[in-house]
């Protein structure tokens, strides 16, 4: 039998990027920030705040608030993106993006998540921002799920993908598309499908949760998230795009911290606080498929690449040992905030 290397137990890779974060503000902005910081070079942030980051010198702001709130000596960089409106004014949009404010503009569809009733309910009202975007080569995250009551939760992003991308990328073909969060095949077969301008990101608990975690035996809130986690064939699908190496797929980790308070009631919000334990858990996850050494490309190159921004020079390094039991929360001047548990051991652990 020909002789197998042994397994690698310690990884060295340049540091990551997280393309799509979810900061908050105040108490909650504080807290969780460092935990970002530590791990990850630069981040996409989220701009669903109550009121949300609508303009570029909203956007400054908020980077101001952010760059406060991280561990003195923290080379960490928010990169800010503005939130979409019906009223969003194309010139602005282009001064931010020019000016090196914003790096992207975040689209939800009116009602579809956390924060994001002042969203987009008409595509032709925005239009001409779109356009405008195409034009200088700025990025349009996408959260892709239709809001639309008559059609299942489970088949919300399919239904977006028919009814609003296939139709936009039609309508606005030089735009480049970030299509966040993907959770299903369909996702993932409709980017494989585009020739250019077009990605997605997927997080760390998409790739190891199915909606059995959510539900079976109990509902267990800590893992509900929007999108909501699918079946077991679409987790699948979602670990062979990260593991392929297809430049067209790169981590997000949509980490969204809830104080438990918030998590734990009738209508409970959605989302799961990943940051503290996103690699160790990306490490177990490309380790278990033996593409250990993928890895890198998708934390750390391929979301440059589409950003149009050089990879990080600084490296971090992971190595593997006994198991170990990440804090179940951590504090906030709001209340705990749970960390998610991957439903596994973890043995690996970022150095340092």
């Amino acid at each position: 039998m020909p002789h197998r290397a042994p397994a690698p137990t310690r990884l060295t890779l340049r540091r990551p990027d997280d393309w799509h974060l979810h900061l908050r503000d105040g108490a909650m902005l504080r807290a969780v920030a460092p935990h970002s910081a530590r791990d990850f070079a630069r981040a996409i942030v989220m701009p669903n705040l109550v009121p949300p980051v609508v303009t570029g010198a909203q956007a400054s702001a908020y980077r101001d608030r952010i760059r406060a709130a991280l561990p003195e000596g923290a080379r960490f960089e928010p990169l800010m993106t503005l939130y979409l409106t019906e009223s969003t004014d194309p010139d602005d949009v282009a001064r931010a993006f020019l000016s090196g404010v914003a790096q992207a503009v975040k689209l939800y569809p009116a009602g579809a998540t956390t924060n994001s009733h002042a969203g987009v309910r008409d595509l032709d009202r925005v239009r001409p921002v779109l356009e405008r975007m195409a034009e200088i080569g700025m990025p349009l995250c996408l959260h892709g799920e239709v809001t639309d009551p008559q059609v299942d939760i489970f088949d919300r992003e399919a239904a977006f993908i028919d009814r609003v991308l296939k139709p936009l990328r039609r309508r606005v073909p030089d735009l480049r598309i970030v299509l966040e969060h993907v959770t299903t095949q369909d996702g993932v077969d409709f980017v494989r499908d585009q020739p250019r301008n077009m990605a997605a990101t997927i997080t760390t608990h998409h790739l190891v949760i199915n909606r059995n975690a959510i539900l079976a035996g109990g509902i267990r809130p800590h893992y509900y998230c929007l999108p909501v986690a699918k079946r077991e064939s679409h987790r699948i699908a979602l670990v062979q795009a990260a593991i392929s190496g297809d430049e067209r797929f790169f981590l997000g980790t949509d980490s969204a911290p809830h104080t438990d308070a918030a998590k734990l009631q009738p209508c409970g919000c959605a989302g799961c606080f990943t940051a503290p334990v996103t690699l160790p858990i990306l490490a177990e996850v490309f380790e278990a498929a033996e593409e250990l050494d993928r890895l890198e490309s998708f934390a750390s190159l391929n979301g440059p690449r589409f950003y149009g921004l050089p990879p990080n020079e600084e490296r971090i390094t992971l190595t593997k040992g006994e198991p170990w039991t990440p804090p179940a929360s951590i504090p906030t001047d709001d209340g705990p905030v749970t960390v998610f548990d991957p439903g596994f051991p973890l043995h690996w652990r970022v150095e340092g």
